[in-house]
């Protein structure tokens, strides 16, 4: 393990609960986003305050669903933060519904100086854009890697932002490393790179990329790879990582905990009715993040 991997990012305090901002979309029906985003970071003591960038009646996954667009009331809505005098100890964004939404989020950067910024840059997978994502979306998330605390892409979003070739994800650690070193050089402070897959391997590879003074620092996590895939393992990831960091653990006791809390909950729910399209089923596994305070 390397120094700056181990470090916490957050140093937690007894009694109190770090207030962090989840600015995510909200689903009627399926598995992701703040349906996902409020119970983990609710079951490591944090208190949670929800941002929703839409609103849909299921997620994206399902061939019929309603979409919101909720950017026309996030100035009102932030504006009355703001006069409440609100503060936050982090900063945790994941799925936009349109591109002027990452200006929202700059403004709580710039209202909150303090708060630690987790960036999970939602746009895509396997190679494709989701459906709701324009090129002019993408191109604005880029604006969210300079000065993220922590961007947590997968290889698709990965290529997205830093214009690298998507190879799928059977890659090596020199691919990965030069994807994590732009994300750098665009201003994020530590990378985790997501869902790299061998082939011949059960072994599913997260690499971390930490900003050092001279060189960016690199280190693996690995774990079990499962038979099969899910909708919103993603959002239940970068949720994890967030309550874990939020803990007080470092980035990769974070990366690992993440990783073990979606293999465990994916183990569930293949018991649930409609599960290939509703999504992981995160709820029983809760007790794993209540965990982490103990």
């Amino acid at each position: 393990m390397n120094n700056a991997s181990t470090m916490p990012l957050y140093e937690r305090h007894d009694g109190y609960l770090p207030r962090v901002a989840a600015v995510h979309d909200l689903c009627g029906y399926g598995k992701c986003s703040l349906g996902v985003a409020i119970p983990v970071l609710s079951a490591a003591g944090i208190d949670v305050c929800p941002v929703p960038t839409s609103l849909f009646s299921a997620h994206t996954r399902f061939p019929v669903f309603y979409m919101h667009d909720t950017t026309p009331m996030l100035n009102d809505y932030l504006d009355a933060w703001a006069e409440e005098g609100i503060e936050l100890d982090g900063i945790y964004s994941g799925f936009l519904g349109s591109a002027e939404q990452v200006g929202a989020i700059l403004r709580l950067y710039r209202e909150h100086p303090g708060a630690l910024r987790i960036v999970d840059p939602v746009m895509g997978d396997g190679g494709s854009k989701y459906p709701t994502y324009t090129d002019e979306m993408c191109a604005a998330m880029r604006d969210l890697v300079d000065g993220a605390d922590v961007l947590t892409p997968n290889l698709t979003e990965a290529s997205i932002l830093t214009g690298i070739p998507y190879e799928g994800q059977d890659v090596d650690e020199a691919y990965v490393t030069r994807m994590m070193e732009a994300l750098v050089e665009m201003g994020a402070r530590s990378v985790v790179i997501k869902g790299v897959v061998r082939g011949g391997e059960q072994v599913i590879r997260n690499y971390l990329g930490v900003a050092g003074e001279k060189d960016l620092q690199v280190s693996e996590v690995s774990g079990e790879l499962l038979p099969f895939m899910l909708h919103g393992t993603g959002d239940l990831f970068a949720s994890g990582l967030t309550a874990a960091i939020f803990a007080g653990r470092g980035l990769e006791a974070a990366t690992e905990f993440a990783g073990s809390l979606v293999r465990d909950a994916m183990r569930i729910t293949p018991a649930q009715p409609d599960y290939e399209v509703r999504g992981v089923s995160f709820e029983s596994v809760l007790g794993n993040v209540t965990a982490l305070l103990a």
